[in-house]
C-alpha cells in the first residue's frame, strides 16, 4: 500500500498566487516528510482549486494565459499535477473552453458537471461527450482524455484526479487517495474463508489510517488546513500484485466478467462501507481498465464490457475510468454512455465519474499502445453504438431524487 496522492484544495487568488502558496507548499512538505518517515511511500503531490469558471476572466486567450500562470506557480512550488475543478450547469458557456484549456496545458486536469444530488442535465451530458470528442484529437494516441472526466454526483475533496476540485469560499484544506488494490490481493490470497479475507482486507486498511490520522490532525493544526479525510478506494498499478481485477478473482470467479462478479463487487465495496476511518471522496471500487492488468486483459479479450463496469458501479464503484473506446465514437454514443452513468449516480445519492478515451484511428479489437508507465495496454472496447434522443435528451433537467432504502 502506498498514497497515491496527497492532494491540498485551495480557493485560488489569480493576482497573488506566489503568496497563497507559499504556506501551503511549505505545509505540503511538511506532511509528505512526516508520511514518508512513518514508512508510507508517497506517490505524488497534487493540487485541486474550486471550479475554474469561479475565478478564470476575460477572453478565451487571457483565461488560458491566467491557467499556464497558475500552472507555472504550482511546477516551482513542487506539487506534481493541478486539478481545476469542473464547469457545471450554471456555468454552461465554461464547457466548450477545455478542449482549448487542455490542448495549451501539460499537467492541469478538468472536470464537467452531468448530475448532482437532484438532477441529470442533458445539456451538460452531451458538452460533456463533445469535450471528450474533440480532447481526443489534440494527440495521436488520444491521451489529452487522462486529464478530463464527467463528473456524476462527485462532491468537493476527493482526492483522485480528475475528481478533485474544492469549495469555493471554503478554507484550505487536504485529503489522501490511496493506492491499495495490493492489499485486497493479499487479504483474498491468503484468506481461507470469506470472513478472514473481508477481515484481513479492513484491518490492513484501518491499521494504515491509524497510523496516518495522528500525523495528518498534527499537522493539519499547525498549518491550519483542514483535514477532509481517506479515500480507500483500492486503487491499481498495472502489474498483477496490485490488480483489483486479481483480487475479484481471488475471491472465486472464473474471471472478473463473468456471473459472480457482482456479488464480488457487492462484497468489497460492502467492506469499505465498514471501514473505521475518516472517509472523503468515493471509497469505492476503481475498476480502471488500463490502470489495472488483469482488467486490462479481461477487456482486451472481450471478457469485460462497459456494460458490465456500469453494472459494478451500482454496488459502489467509481463509475467508468480508462476506458479505450474507438476513434470514430460519435458525440451521441458517448453521451448515451455518460446519460446512464449520471443517471445512476443521482438515482443511488453516489458519486461516480467518466474518463472515456476514444483512440484516433482505432476500432473496436484494435490494441492500445500507450508508453505510459501507469497504463496496462488493451484493446479497444465498443461503445455499442446506440443513441438516445428526445425527450430525455432534449429536457433541460432529468429531475431525480436518491432512492430511499
Amino acid at each position: 500500500m502506498k498514497i497515491r496522492s496527497i492532494t491540498s484544495f485551495v480557493d485560488p487568488k489569480i493576482d497573488c498566487l506566489d503568496t497563497q502558496f507559499e504556506p501551503l507548499a511549505i505545509f505540503n512538505r511538511e506532511l509528505r516528510s512526516a508520511i514518508e518517515a512513518d514508512g508510507f511511500e508517497v506517490e505524488s503531490t497534487r493540487l485541486a482549486t474550486s471550479p475554474f469558471p469561479g475565478w478564470l476572466s476575460g477572453s478565451l486567450e487571457a483565461q488560458t494565459r491566467q491557467l499556464q500562470k497558475i500552472e507555472a506557480v504550482v511546477k516551482t512550488f513542487g506539487w506534481d499535477y493541478l486539478s481545476v475543478g469542473p464547469a457545471s450547469p450554471d456555468s454552461h458557456d465554461a464547457y466548450p473552453l477545455i478542449p482549448d484549456f487542455l490542448a495549451a496545458t501539460q499537467i492541469v486536469f478538468f472536470g464537467g458537471i452531468i448530475s448532482d444530488q437532484r438532477a441529470v442535465y442533458p445539456s451538460a451530458v452531451k458538452s460533456c461527450a463533445k469535450i471528450i470528442q474533440q480532447a481526443s484529437t489534440l494527440s495521436p494516441d488520444g491521451f489529452a482524455n487522462l486529464r478530463f472526466a464527467a463528473l456524476a454526483n462527485v462532491p468537493p475533496h476527493a482526492p483522485f484526479f480528475p475528481a478533485a476540485y474544492h469549495a469555493a469560499g471554503e478554507p484550505q484544506a487536504f485529503s489522501l487517495a490511496m493506492e491499495c488494490a495490493d492489499v485486497a490481493v493479499k487479504a483474498f490470497s491468503s484468506g481461507t474463508t470469506l470472513e478472514q479475507a473481508r477481515s484481513q482486507f479492513l484491518l490492513s486498511l484501518e491499521s494504515a489510517a491509524d497510523r496516518l490520522a495522528p500525523i495528518c490532525a498534527q499537522i493539519s493544526q499547525d498549518h491550519q488546513v483542514n483535514f477532509k479525510g481517506f479515500d480507500f478506494s483500492p486503487a491499481p498499478f498495472p502489474e498483477d500484485w496490485c490488480s483489483l481485477g486479481k483480487a475479484f478473482e481471488l475471491l472465486g470467479l472464473e474471471r472478473i466478467g463473468s456471473a459472480g462478479s457482482l456479488a464480488a463487487a457487492a462484497f468489497i465495496a460492502d467492506g469499505l462501507d465498514d471501514g473505521k476511518w475518516q472517509k472523503v471522496g468515493f471509497n469505492g471500487l476503481m475498476l480502471a481498465v488500463m490502470e489495472d492488468s488483469v482488467l486490462a486483459r479481461r477487456a482486451a479479450d472481450g471478457e469485460l464490457s462497459v456494460k458490465d463496469l456500469l453494472l459494478y458501479s451500482a454496488v459502489c464503484g467509481t463509475g467508468l475510468d480508462t476506458i479505450p473506446l474507438p476513434g470514430d465514437a460519435s458525440v451521441d454514443e458517448l453521451a448515451a454512455i455518460l446519460l446512464d452513468l449520471a443517471s445512476l449516480a443521482t438515482r443511488l445519492g453516489k458519486p461516480l465519474t467518466g474518463r472515456l478515451m476514444p483512440i484516433p484511428g482505432k476500432k473496436v479489437g484494435d490494441v492500445t499502445e500507450f508508453e505510459f508507465g501507469y497504463f496496462a495496454n488493451s484493446r479497444v472496447m465498443k461503445t455499442d453504438g446506440q443513441n438516445v434522443s428526445s425527450p430525455l435528451m432534449s429536457a433541460a433537467e432529468i429531475p431525480l431524487k436518491p432512492r430511499n432504502i
